[in-house]
């Protein structure tokens, strides 16, 4: 993962191939649909900690799939920017059936 990548367009292949584990896709989708639930709530609430759970739940589950089922490291530890755009690009393809649920 050392490679260095000078666009996002670039990035979202290997992103992509960090991700190839059916279950891992299945922990972020259900990481980032808590962390859209969390950040309503704290829209509704205006409680600032709704905001940690949100991350916390994002990222939790993913790291879970990574670990124990896709059996590498998140790409967010070298690439975190690219990483969390990733996500969020990932999460609307599967939603859009262009990635498989």
């Amino acid at each position: 993962m050392s490679q260095g990548f000078a666009t996002f367009r670039e990035f979202y292949p290997f992103y992509l191939g960090e991700h190839s584990n059916r279950t891992c896709r299945r922990l972020h989708f259900v990481g980032s649909c808590m962390a859209l639930g969390f950040l309503a709530a704290a829209v509704v609430t205006l409680n600032p900690w709704w905001l940690l759970a949100a991350l916390v739940s994002g990222y939790a589950f993913a790291w879970v799939g990574h670990f124990f089922f896709e059996h590498n490291k998140p790409a967010t530890f070298k690439h975190p920017l690219y990483s969390f755009a990733g996500d969020w690009v990932m999460f609307k393809d599967m939603l859009t059936g262009k990635i498989s649920f």
